[in-house]
């Protein structure tokens, strides 16, 4: 069996802490539940591989990740701190919704065996009652061994209209819907016929690829030719990166449209566990515990009768008689809403991506393959950042043409190539970087290397970065 891990998303719906380059599964949005646990640990998709990994041991099952090539790194460094191996990485460069991602999973799933069972899974969901959960995806194989095409159903316990829902009759499925109204979600919950589409699936390989060629037979055919034409160029059988080329053509599409509504064999298994999809402020705040208030904070927070609000901060927040607000300031961007308006947010990104565009991409501490960098200071002419590089790795050579730039060693040790001259570097150490100079970083060291970084010029944009080489193959 394979565990193909869905982690798509643009970072709109979490927003501020969640963005482009963060989205929501790979950001440490939940409630520390270790004393010691790393951010990393406290992430959707560490969640989901840890409630999955008893499967690699009672169902010999490997772990899949389908996402975007920008957040394979994220991917790959959760996993191992979580002592998880991941078997294969699907790498999209263009995002193509949910069926042209899973198409890619059974074709790969079918190199393996024709009739291998794929446990589809988003990344960003939280389910408790583990074993409840287990029994479902049992229910789920013995269904799909069968030749069906399996949905997880939850059932509502109100009438939600920010999810998709599926109307099924002893475990057969007989209506895809979209997101409902308020009065049509509230008469499918007083029916008790509908459940809330999960967005989970359980299926064979092959029952999979015949259902597509039967009802999508182009969206098959376009994502056969790009898996194919990637797999001769990807580095390894356990990375594919999809050339962007060969997808440019493929259909935008979800597999509900394309097939689950569609087919003749979709069955539904009820999910009898509790399920979040944290699709919003209002769902992540059942994630925090509470004040006899209804107040869910995290950081500083002083209140004068505020009451049912959620407050994530690093710095100190006071209120004063506030009631049933969102207050999410994540250092570069404050929000604030009230919280059964928070789904809203989606229609805020395209004015933010309008006016302040990086604000909907990237966190002031930006994640790296080799490691992080956070601005600290910033004007038009000067810029001040902290990085931090991995032990053993390094930056690419690279060079910029409107600034020049100053390192200072806070900890641990550099290697610092500029030109055709190495220079190494101990803490209270510096060096210069002329405009122009091919430079590279590198932390030779066991521990991490922690860097202060002054650039000065007329233009300090991320994008001065011309790479010359690079261990990560970015562009």
């Amino acid at each position: 069996m394979t565990i193909s891990i869905l982690c798509g998303g643009s970072g709109t719906r979490l927003w501020p802490l969640s963005r482009e380059l963060l989205p929501k599964q790979f950001a440490p949005i939940l409630p520390n539940t270790q004393k010691d646990a790393t951010d990393s640990l406290n992430t959707l998709f560490a969640h989901t591989l840890k409630r999955n990994q008893i499967l690699t041991k009672t169902h010999n099952a490997t772990f899949g990740v389908i996402t975007n090539d920008k957040h394979f790194f994220l991917a790959k460094d959760i996993a191992q701190e979580v002592g998880i191996s991941i078997d294969s990485y699907i790498l999209e460069s263009l995002a193509k919704n949910t069926a042209p991602a899973l198409c890619f999973a059974a074709l790969q799933a079918t190199e393996k065996q024709e009739d291998e069972i794929i446990l589809a899974l988003p990344s960003d969901h939280l389910i408790k009652d583990e074993d409840q959960y287990l029994a479902c995806i049992h229910k789920a194989l013995d269904l799909a061994q069968k030749g069906f095409l399996v949905t997880f159903g939850i059932t509502p316990t109100t009438p939600h209209t920010g999810y998709g829902y599926i109307k099924a009759q002893n475990g057969i499925v007989e209506q895809f819907v979209e997101k409902p109204d308020l009065a049509t979600a509230q008469k499918y919950l007083q029916s008790g016929k509908y459940f809330w589409n999960s967005g989970m699936f359980c299926f064979r390989a092959d029952v999979f690829l015949r259902e597509l060629q039967a009802h999508e037979p182009k969206l098959l055919e376009s994502c056969t030719k790009a898996y194919i034409q990637s797999k001769h160029t990807a580095p390894n059988a356990h990375t594919i990166r999809l050339e962007p080329k060969v997808c440019e053509d493929i259909q935008e599409i979800s597999i509900d449209y394309a097939l689950m509504e569609k087919s003749t064999k979709v069955a539904c298994v009820e999910g009898t566990f509790v399920w979040n999809d944290v699709g919003g402020f209002e769902a992540l705040k059942q994630e925090w515990q509470s004040d006899e208030k209804g107040n869910a904070t995290k950081g500083a927070y002083v209140q004068l009768d505020s009451a049912n609000n959620f407050i994530l901060s690093d710095k100190l927040v006071a209120t004063i008689g506030i009631d049933n607000l969102a207050v999410v300031n994540s250092g570069d961007c404050l929000l604030i809403a009230p919280l059964n308006q928070t789904q809203r947010i989606k229609e805020l990104i395209p004015i933010l991506k309008t006016t302040y565009p990086e604000s909907t991409q990237i966190h002031n501490t930006a994640h790296r393959p080799w490691g992080t960098y956070s601005v600290l200071l910033e004007s038009h002419t000067y810029k001040i950042k902290q990085i931090i590089v991995k032990p053993k790795h390094r930056l690419s050579l690279q060079k910029h043409f409107h600034r020049n730039e100053h390192w200072i060693v806070v900890s641990g040790s550099a290697l610092v190539q500029i030109g055709d001259k190495e220079v190494f570097l101990k803490a209270n150490e510096s060096t210069y970087i002329p405009m122009g100079a091919s430079h590279r970083l590198e932390n030779p060291g066991k521990i991490p290397l922690v860097l202060i970084e002054v650039q000065m010029g007329e233009y300090l944009g991320e994008d001065d970065i011309v790479r010359l080489e690079d261990d990560y193959k970015r562009s």
